[in-house]
């Protein structure tokens, strides 16, 4: 299973890891995600999900 935030559809990202000498290799850099229990109207009960923190910022935001 692939690891996808729900809310935002953010995946890992390839990268570079870059040594004091510059010599480059490949990176996987992860997505931090985390289970959370969210409050669903539709369902009138707490979903569980996981989500990115990023996404859990925005919803903090929002007050939901």
């Amino acid at each position: 299973m692939i690891k996808k935030c729900i809310l935002t559809n953010k995946t890992s990202n390839n990268g570079y890891k870059v040594s004091h000498s510059h010599v480059r290799t490949k990176k996987v850099q992860k997505i931090n995600l985390q289970t959370k229990k969210i409050w669903s109207s539709k369902y009138k009960r707490p979903i569980k999900m996981k989500i990115s923190t990023k996404a859990i910022k925005s919803l903090h935001k929002l007050k939901i």
